[in-house]
C-alpha cells in the first residue's frame, strides 16, 4: 500500500526560490523534502498553539468567567505596569 500522495502546487516565484535554494545548497535532497519540513514545522507551531491555548490561556478566562470581579479594566493595567516600571530599580 502507498504510503506517500503526489501533490501539483503553484508557489510564488519568491517561495519556489526559496526551496530550490535549500536544495541547491545541500541542505534538503529534494523540494519534496523541504515543503515536508515545512509542514512539520506548520503541524509544531499548531500543537504549541493549541497547548498554549488549552494550558495558559482557557484556564484564565475560566477564572475571569466564575469571578468577573477579578476582571481589570485596561487602565487599570496600564497604571499598574507603569507603577511596576517606575518602582523597578534596573529602569532607573
Amino acid at each position: 500500500m502507498r504510503t506517500t500522495q503526489q501533490f501539483s502546487i503553484t508557489l510564488p516565484m519568491e517561495m519556489a526560490a526559496q526551496v530550490r535554494a535549500k536544495v541547491a545548497a545541500g541542505e534538503y535532497a529534494s523540494e519534496s523534502e523541504v515543503i515536508r519540513d515545512g509542514l512539520r514545522a506548520l503541524q509544531a507551531r499548531d500543537k504549541a498553539l493549541e497547548t498554549w491555548l488549552r494550558n495558559e490561556i482557557a484556564p484564565v478566562y475560566d477564572a475571569l468567567k466564575s469571578d468577573p470581579a477579578r476582571v481589570r479594566s485596561i487602565s487599570d493595567v496600564k497604571v499598574a505596569l507603569a507603577a511596576e516600571h517606575h518602582n523597578d530599580p534596573k529602569t532607573r
